[in-house]
């Protein structure tokens, strides 16, 4: 018996053991009742292109799993992967099993978008990731589960922000212990100021003991659930044989804790557990404030692949299908339609139109592309259709190129913590040091246990790295909330210490020096018109030009108003045209224009922009891309600091150098590809600079991921924002020059505080050593150290403000 292959997943086996149908002519043949009925229910939903897709690639024949859909409706699975909207929406991210081609997620897509209650479902062709939004008044998320298996898939649920739930749950860990400690401290501050009083004025001894009491109560949490940060850490470095800070902190307050406790038990000497907490609250804080600048996870890469095509319309023999775009290869002719982007670079061979190639090569106005001209991976056809042949592979293609250097690029990021981390080593080690000699040779001289201990505890508490630990995040802590108001995200706070000392900044000039997007510049008017004529025409568009056409209008006339036209066409990279009343109206270009017998005066350096009604044309208009507002103050403020500034961009030679001389930009490059920036940045690297890239778009990402700081405007996109460092909310490049103030001034300040707690220790540790002052003074003195290094801190926003 001949086989025969199954009419849905083309698995081929012998005819007697097929269920088989008829449909007029021709013979259906199913391996099974799950692919017979798959079949009816994609040819019911009108899907049945999905085969046509397909080609001849076979499927995996449906498997039976209804047995655990109730679990996807259970409470515990709810709170665990179902995320509740505001707009009281659920959403889940769930991988799809069973994805081999973009045939089978256009399939998901489909039939998940049929379902009533349905809002979205997308879903990543490279991970096979779902992001699905659902109604649940209308739809259970097991009826969806249902549906995907039914198609002859699986779905299970993923949590793509597990790194970020644990950040946030070591920054609620950290709060609580904060907060635990804070409550203590505040409360045996009261008592030791009563106790420090009775030292003076004179307290009975039964009072004194009461209070040590309340004392070692409210200090007992806050050294062991407050303080275990501390002795976790100290464990892990006694493991790993290297003493860190936290050892420092852990050996100083047990000490001053166990002591207390003897001398409160035994009536000998003072108790110290103000002390004790004190050193806690205090060093945590900076912990608490080092937790909150840990960077967010971000799931870049999976951003990316999801603006990525997944499939082309190749044309073989004047005939259209549509296929994977991994199974293109160099020759293939490729058709792509206004609104799509082109995956894959080729040569044009038939037809013209606009090209949008801003996110790739910055350029600020759409190209247009004839015979002969280039495709570039990643641009957008705005009008016309082009068909081009391909001359690379998706694999080697700009677009796929770009990603793959991208992500290599992610993982160079500069780690500058290393040698704090090792300064912080050798002090711990050196303070355990001298306090262990002071203990030895107070013991030897004076012979008093009591004696040698106090001095030894005063040696480390004395010397107790707060204000060390302090000096950088307070001032950095600071400097972040006074950016942010101004505009600026910084993500981590190591990175103000990083752009404090960058000495070059790196501009785009498309949407980072400039607005993005054509503004008229010049309007001149032939004889009086209906300005809604032009309005109405214009709105029909979604091109840049008609948009800043527009923009003009509205913000120049008064009662305007829409009128309806008929005929309303896209004229392939030249303009629109539509009728009124029977008149035809055109705008558009000048060859536009001459191509209708109209002559025009085409001369000019900036866009040109005809308004036509009927054989006249009545208004001429010159558009550009305008530098945002203040950019020329701004620029000039951040080369007072002493920062050179370059200009990058795609765009070409004149633009970029008209742009350049309006700002006040002296080097700037023009006509560069995504790779043409990063050698840049790698040459100014290898020349010894620190550079800050500033930019918001893809053609960016690669860029700025190189770069030692990396600066994304807030409208840029989702890529560049993800790889960058540090974000300018509002999108003005003002922002940029007070990041650079903000980061400079809050570095100096870090470097101030240092210096203070520097010279504190070394004037306290002899002195702590040489026996002049007691555990008690040791803590005032490590307290006032703490609030200098805040008190100086917090000089920054005065500073600031007398600046600006």
């Amino acid at each position: 018996m001949a086989k025969v292959p199954c009419t849905h997943c083309h698995l081929e086996f012998d005819e007697s053991v097929m269920i088989t149908e008829k449909e007029g002519k021709e013979a259906l043949y199913f391996c099974c009742k799950g692919c017979q009925g798959i079949y009816h229910l994609l040819r019911s939903e009108g899907l049945d292109t999905f085969y046509d897709k397909l080609g001849k690639q076979s499927l995996e024949p449906p498997k039976q799993r209804d047995d655990d859909l109730q679990k996807f409706d259970l409470d515990g699975f709810r709170k665990k992967y179902i995320v509740k909207r505001p707009d009281g929406l659920d959403e889940i991210y769930m991988i799809i099993e069973g994805i081999h081609c973009s045939a089978c997620v256009w399939l998901n897509e489909k039939v998940l978008h049929k379902m009533p209650g349905i809002v979205e479902a997308t879903i990543n062709y490279t991970t096979n990731k779902a992001h699905i939004v659902w109604d649940p008044n209308d739809v259970k998320l097991s009826q969806i589960v249902e549906k995907i298996r039914s198609i002859g898939y699986n779905a299970y649920p993923y949590d793509p922000k597990l790194q970020e739930e644990r950040a946030n749950k070591a920054r609620r860990d950290h709060y609580a212990r904060l907060l635990v400690a804070i409550f203590a401290t505040m409360n045996i501050m009261w008592i030791a100021i009563a106790k420090y009083t009775g030292m003076f004025t004179g307290m009975r001894e039964d009072v004194k003991m009461v209070l040590s009491i309340a004392e070692w109560i409210l200090a007992t949490p806050t050294l062991f659930y407050s303080g275990w940060v501390f002795f976790r850490g100290a464990w892990y470095g006694f493991k790993n044989r290297f003493v860190n800070m936290d050892t420092l902190v852990a050996t100083g307050a047990s000490l001053a804790y166990f002591y207390s406790i003897w001398a409160m038990v035994t009536g000998h000497g003072e108790v110290y557990f103000d002390s004790v907490t004190m050193i806690i609250t205090f060093v945590l804080t900076g912990k608490y404030l080092e937790v909150l600048s840990k960077k967010r996870a971000a799931d870049t890469m999976d951003a990316l692949s999801n603006a990525l095509p997944t499939e082309v319309t190749v044309v073989k023999d004047d005939n259209k299908s549509m296929i994977p775009v991994e199974e293109v290869e160099p020759g293939d002719i490729i058709e792509v339609r206004p609104g799509e982007k082109a995956a894959i670079d080729g040569v044009v061979v038939s037809g013209e139109g606009s090209f949008d190639e801003s996110s790739l090569t910055g350029e600020s106005e759409p190209i247009y592309k004839r015979p002969g001209d280039e495709i570039v991976s990643g641009s957008v056809a705005i009008d016309g259709v082009v068909r081009y042949e391909a001359t690379k592979d998706y694999g080697t293609s700009t677009l796929a190129t770009l990603v793959g250097l991208l992500e290599e690029s992610l993982t160079k990021k500069p780690k500058i913590e290393q040698l704090a981390n090792e300064i912080s080593g050798h002090f711990s080690k050196t303070i355990l040091t001298i306090a262990l000699l002071t203990f030895i040779g107070w013991f030897w001289m004076s012979g008093e246990f009591e004696r040698a201990l106090v001095v030894a505890i005063s040696v480390i508490v004395i010397a107790c790295p707060c204000a060390l630990g302090l000096a950088t995040p307070v001032a950095t802590l600071i400097g972040i909330n006074l950016a942010a108001r101004r505009g600026v995200l910084f993500k981590e706070a190591a990175y103000i210490e990083t752009m404090a000392k960058c000495d070059i900044l790196v501009l785009d000039k498309t949407g980072t020096v400039t607005e993005g997007k054509p503004h008229v510049v010049s309007y001149e008017e032939y004889e009086e018109y209906d300005y809604s004529l032009l309005l109405s025409l214009v709105k029909s568009s979604i091109h840049p030009v008609s948009r800043g056409v527009q923009r003009y209008l509205e913000d120049h006339f008064d009662e305007l108003k829409e009128v309806e036209l008929a005929d309303v066409k896209q004229v392939q990279a030249r303009g629109i045209s539509g009728t009124f009343e029977g008149v035809v109206l055109r705008g558009g270009n000048a060859k536009m224009m001459q191509e209708f017998g109209l002559n025009v005066d085409d001369e000019s350096e900036y866009t040109l922009f005809y308004f036509a009604i009927g054989d006249r044309v009545v208004a001429r208009f010159e558009l550009r891309d305008l530098p945002k507002e203040g950019a020329k103050e701004a620029i000039a403020d951040i080369r007072g600091l002493g920062i050179e500034v370059i200009m990058l961009t795609g765009d070409n030679e004149k633009a970029a150098e008209r742009v350049a001389r309006e700002v006040g930009i002296a080097s700037f490059k023009a006509a560069l590809l995504p790779e043409d920036k990063v050698k840049e940045i790698d040459l100014l690297h290898a020349k010894g600079h620190l550079v800050v890239m500033a930019g918001d778009g893809i053609n960016d990402a690669l860029a700025l991921s190189r770069s030692d700081i990396a600066i994304a405007m807030g409208s840029g996109s989702d890529v560049a924002l993800e790889v960058s460092d540090v974000v300018l909310l509002d999108d003005r490049i003002t922002s940029l020059r007070d990041a650079f103030l903000i980061s400079r001034r809050t570095f100096r300040f870090v470097k101030q505080n240092l210096a203070l707690s520097i010279v504190y220790n070394t004037i306290t540790i002899p002195l702590a050593v040489s026996g002049y002052v007691i555990p008690l003074v040791a803590a005032l003195s490590m307290s006032l150290s703490s609030l200098l290094v805040v008190g100086n801190s917090m000089r920054i926003k005065s500073a600031f403000k007398e600046k600006n």
